[in-house]
């Protein structure tokens, strides 16, 4: 079964409109047509079954039809992540998704070594993985910003577990409630990095295991040590 997302509230009854990726996605990858079922959601409404109401070369519709899965909350867990190169970010983004972020924060640190981040890319990557993963919900992304400014900004309610190698951190054991994680570059946060997550209260380091890990790999480590249970 399709499952895509879409931006326009679901109700029985209801047409919407697909984007011009999901019309090249339905009718030149997936080769389906007219009255083909689809399941549909938009992270507010639940999910819905639907059918696809009219696909021509440039423009699709789909009607909703029946809701399937009730909206319901889901893990309140961010993921803040030093930008990495590319294909490291874009793995980053996927499998955070698949495992459940509700939020992701890309940050610029001392040896972060991207120049640029493009957001619309990696928000077509969440929404994939969501789609895919069954997620009834695509985490936010936020716009990247420096180490500072993202300390800064961290609400004072929500834990900062920071993913720290080679120091003398507690390991990192399943929470509840609002939280987050901090993982750093390749190579590790610099010393400028270190003085700045010194300063913080809210910092809490933490490890991993006794291995040092590639970033990517260090992510989907850290949420798998932290995720709670949610609804799916």
């Amino acid at each position: 079964m399709i499952r895509l997302h879409v931006e326009a509230p679901l109700a029985s009854g209801t047409a919407i409109e697909a984007t011009e990726s999901q019309v090249h996605y339905l009718g030149g990858v997936m080769r389906r047509a007219a009255g083909d079922a689809v399941h549909l959601f938009n992270g507010r409404d639940g999910e819905w079954t639907g059918r696809i109401a009219s696909l021509s070369r440039h423009k699709a519709t789909f009607a909703v039809e029946t809701l399937i899965r009730p909206q319901c909350a889901e893990t309140d867990l961010w993921l803040a992540f030093a930008v990495l190169k590319r294909n490291a970010t874009d793995l980053v983004v996927q499998k955070a998704t698949e495992l459940g972020v509700s939020a992701l924060l890309p940050v610029f640190t001392e040896r972060t070594n991207a120049g640029r981040i493009n957001l619309d890319r990696l928000r077509t990557i969440a929404i994939e993985a969501a789609e895919q993963s069954e997620r009834l919900t695509v985490p936010g992304i936020h716009p990247v910003r420096k180490l500072h400014d993202f300390l800064t900004s961290w609400p004072a309610g929500r834990s900062l577990f920071v993913a720290l190698e080679r120091a003398n951190a507690p390991p990192l054991t399943p929470m509840t409630g609002p939280s987050g994680l901090l993982i750093g570059p390749e190579g590790g946060f610099g010393p400028h990095d270190q003085m700045l997550l010194d300063q913080w209260s809210l910092v809490r380091p933490v490890s991993l295991g006794p291995r040092i890990l590639r970033a990517d790999t260090a992510a989907i480590v850290g949420l798998a040590l932290l995720q709670a249970p949610g609804c799916g």
